[in-house]
């Protein structure tokens, strides 16, 4: 029997289609690895091995944590963009990766085109935290402290172009404030020197400073952000305390590498969602002081465009530079 040519066209996109259907039906097969753009023992990091634990034992396959740290997280971009686009590799972005860097940056990876966002895992509210040895007690009075000795006083950072950065020069463009930045390679040896005075202020996640304020090394003065976490709601947020426009939301979601299949996308948001319900890993990640939060693949994408907008304007009224 012969096909007429249009028969013979339907046939074979057919037959593609089940190809890659039945290519993808048995997905996994095998181990996936999570790329985390920071080092061990951060937020990421720590976010990155509950959530691949409990994606685990959903998977039936191994889950394992690949950090590979560097250049605020573009040696991490540029590994998973590269790789091959079958569901096998992964990565924790976070807000540094897919919406500072492409404003302060000059890039080998683009955040939307070269990623298929997969899923939002959650989010750390940013504290404004000051040195115990700071006699202020809120963060109008760090502004009355800031104001009556100018360039007195500093500021840490996890590095250039981070968000602790990001929310600091915010916080100075808002309450007409100076503070020298000092820039540290991560957040630990900045926390590390504030805690010892050595800096006086630093914009942290809440995820990363709340071990050492629950501890007394550190003052938690105010949230940069829109309303107080629920992690630690005694602390105010800077706009209860009259400060407005410092609303950093440090953000962390799953992507894959550009033309990952749907199947295979829309199988791991479906997966990521359902250990995102899971009490046991919200209250494992809460006692990291990340709050959980779900979105669909095209959501992600949208609150990254997003993001990417918001943070240009912060970079251009600032006038920061990656160096």
């Amino acid at each position: 029997m012969q096909f007429s040519r249009p028969h013979l066209f339907g046939a074979a996109a057919l037959a593609a289609t089940l190809a890659c259907g039945s290519a993808f039906a048995a997905y996994p097969e095998k181990a996936i690895t999570i790329v985390v753009p920071t080092a061990a023992g951060g937020a990421n990091d720590a976010m990155a091995r509950v959530v691949g634990q409990a994606m685990s034992a959903i998977l039936k396959q191994p889950v394992i944590v690949d950090n590979k740290a560097g250049a605020n997280g573009a040696i991490a971009s540029e590994f998973v963009m590269r790789a091959p686009p079958d569901g096998y590799t992964l990565m924790l972005g976070y807000i540094a990766t897919h919406a500072m860097n492409p404003s302060l940056q000059k890039l080998r990876y683009d955040p939307v085109k070269d990623f298929e966002p997969v899923a939002m895992v959650g989010s750390s509210a940013t504290l404004m935290v000051v040195a115990p040895t700071v006699k202020a007690s809120n963060a109008k009075e760090v502004v009355a402290m800031l104001k009556a000795a100018p360039d007195k006083s500093s500021y840490a950072s996890a590095g250039n172009g981070t968000a602790p950065h990001f929310a600091a020069e915010m916080f100075k463009l808002s309450t007409g404030t100076a503070m020298l930045h000092v820039p540290y390679k991560g957040s630990a040896p900045a926390i590390t020197d504030t805690i010892g005075g050595q800096t006086q202020v630093m914009f942290p996640s809440l995820f990363t400073a709340m071990p050492y304020v629950k501890g007394g090394k550190l003052k938690a003065v105010g949230v940069a952000g829109e309303k107080r976490s629920a992690l630690m709601p005694d602390v105010p947020t800077l706009k209860e305390q009259g400060i407005t426009g410092v609303d950093v939301s440090q953000w962390y979601a799953i992507f894959a590498p550009a033309k990952t299949p749907k199947p295979v996308v829309d199988q791991l948001n479906k997966v990521l969602n359902q250990v995102l319900a899971d009490k046991s890993v919200v209250q494992r990640l809460e006692g990291h002081g990340a709050e959980v939060s779900t979105m669909s693949p095209d959501q992600l994408r949208s609150y990254v465009e997003q993001e990417q907008v918001k943070w240009k304007k912060v970079v251009q009224a600032a006038k920061l530079t990656a160096d």
